[in-house]
Parts: structure tokens; sequence; C-alpha cells
């Protein structure tokens, strides 16, 4: 089943708000609603993504709380699980596609679970090796503490937290050793290394604080905030984000959301071709009609933020 590809909103707000509208009422997305039993309400975008929201979470919330690796997995038909396959890849989140363009003022690799951070730090050596040209990468983590699965992968024996992780994967993708310079909270919050290639640019590793310590560890948002304000983003700088194909129209909108409207920026994401880091003695991650979901409403989420950002 091939459906036409839904392009994330980007640019000025009135041309994301346009994107916004254009991804929740695509044909995909309505047919999802309509095989999970919903009635499309119609409205303008706030309030069919609030409506959105409240279906998701009645349909798609498999975590229940907790973190993505702990989500359970329905058992859909064959048939529903090849619309949510085929709805996934119109929706931006299978597959990888080159970036854009050439050239990026920054690129940021955003952090994830061990092998995602180890991969997306190679795929990101990978651009710049064969062309992509950029001013600074900066590579965004926190302090989350690996799971007993994440310490057991052989590749990151020794590691502690996903920052020590996107260390490991910066230190051998592009061949540094040790950093230039460190920075440290002194309560221990958050912390930078920075390194300098022989060649390329030079490479931040950051372990983002929370925003609301004691209450969550530092999520997406935070960590971009905290890298924009360290980085010194300007208006007119373009930014190419690397993540994971599923991750891309979420952590897509919260960039706009977080870096490209704030500063005025330009904002690309690219997902992981896993073609390209297939020597990384990595488990591939078994990507389902359940995952999928999970993210759509991840990305309707974000989508529901990015619109009240602009005072929708």
């Amino acid at each position: 089943m091939h459906v036409q590809p839904v392009p994330l909103p980007s640019g000025e707000p009135a041309a994301v708000l346009d994107g916004v509208a254009r991804w929740i009422t695509s044909a995909p997305l309505r047919d999802l609603i309509t095989a999970f039993g919903g009635r499309w309400p119609g409205g303008d975008s706030p309030s069919l993504l609030g409506w959105l929201d409240a279906f998701s979470a009645t349909h798609w919330d498999f975590r229940d709380g907790g973190e993505r690796p702990d989500a359970r997995e329905p058992d859909f038909l064959p048939e529903v699980a090849e619309l949510v396959e085929a709805a996934a890849e119109a929706l931006g989140m299978v597959g990888a596609k080159p970036p854009p363009r050439r050239d990026y003022r920054h690129v940021v690799v955003l952090g994830g679970l061990a092998h995602a951070c180890l991969r997306r730090t190679a795929y990101a050596a990978h651009l710049l090796h064969r062309g992509t040209a950029a001013g600074e990468v900066g590579v965004l983590g926190s302090f989350r503490p690996l799971s007993p699965a994440e310490r057991a992968l052989p590749p990151v024996a020794g590691c502690r937290s996903e920052v020590d992780v996107l260390d490991l994967g910066v230190r051998r993708a592009f061949k540094v050793d040790e950093p230039v310079e460190t920075d440290l909270a002194p309560d221990g919050s958050w912390s930078v290394r920075t390194y300098a290639p022989a060649e390329g640019p030079r490479i931040a590793v950051l372990a983002a604080p929370s925003s609301e310590p004691g209450v969550r560890r530092a999520h997406t948002a935070d960590t971009q905030r905290f890298w924009a304000k360290r980085a010194g983003l300007a208006q007119g700088d373009r930014l190419l984000v690397v993540t994971a194909p599923i991750y891309v129209p979420f952590q897509h909108c919260d960039a706009v959301r977080t870096l490209g409207l704030p500063y005025g920026c330009a904002v690309d994401t690219v997902g992981v071709d896993p073609r390209l880091t297939d020597e990384l003695p990595l488990p591939e991650p078994t990507l389902t009609a359940g995952r999928y979901l999970q993210e759509i409403r991840s990305t309707i989420r974000s989508m529901r933020l990015l619109v009240a950002a602009l005072g929708g």
C-alpha cells in the first residue's frame, strides 16, 4: 500500500500553521482515525489537535506513563497493522532521506537509547565526512541512567548514562580522544564537553538540566533550549537535526517550536539511514504498528504545543 507523503510544517509562523493543518487533516491520519472507530470532528487546528490528543490517549498510548522501551505491544489484525505502517510511511516516520541542503550553521544530534546514541553520532559523522558542511555540531543528551538492557550492550561497556554513550559515540565516530574544554555545573545538573577534530567543526556534547528538576529528567525541548543558549543560536542560522526516522515528525516539531520560531532559524530534520551505520554491532530496534501509533501520538502532542506557542 502506497500513499502520498505528507510534508512536515516549517518556515515562518503562517507557514507552520498551514503545515500543521495539512498534516493533521491528511488522508493517512483520517484513515487511522476511522480504523480505530473515530468520527472525524472537523474544526480549526487548536480544537482538532485537542480532539486528536484525547483520541490518541485512548487508542494509541501504550506507554502508560512509562518510558518508550517499557511500552506494551498491542496485538492488531494484519490489515490494521498494514494500514498503520502505510500511514507511518506517508507521515514521514519510515526510511531515511538525505538532508535537503549541503550547508548548515549547526548540526544537532539528539540523544536517546544507547544504541540510538551510537547510530546517530555515527550518521552525523558520515554526513559531515561526505560533504554536508557545518559550522558546529551539538550532541544533546542528559544524565538519564542507562537501563540494565542498555548497559548489557558490549559497545557501551562502562557507560552509565545517556550522555556517556553520546560522548563515546563522538569519540569513535569523529576519531577524537580528549575534550579541549570541559564545563560542569557546580551542582552536577549539566555538563558540556567540547572536542576539536583535526578536520571539521568543533563538537559539543551536552547533558542538559531538567526544567522541572525533581519531577522528571530533561526532555527533548530542555536539551534543545540548553544547547541554543550555549551555542549562541542566531537569527538566520540553518539547523540540521539528526534523530531516528520514527521520531522525525515529533522531534522536528519540537525543534521548530523551541529553536526555529524563537530564534528565527530554519530547521531540517533527518533520520539515520541504518544502511550507513550497519558496521555497528548493535541490535536493530523492532518497529511495530504499536510503536508507530505511539509516535503519531507524540507528533500530535508536539504539534499542539507548537500551535499553542504561536498563540493558537
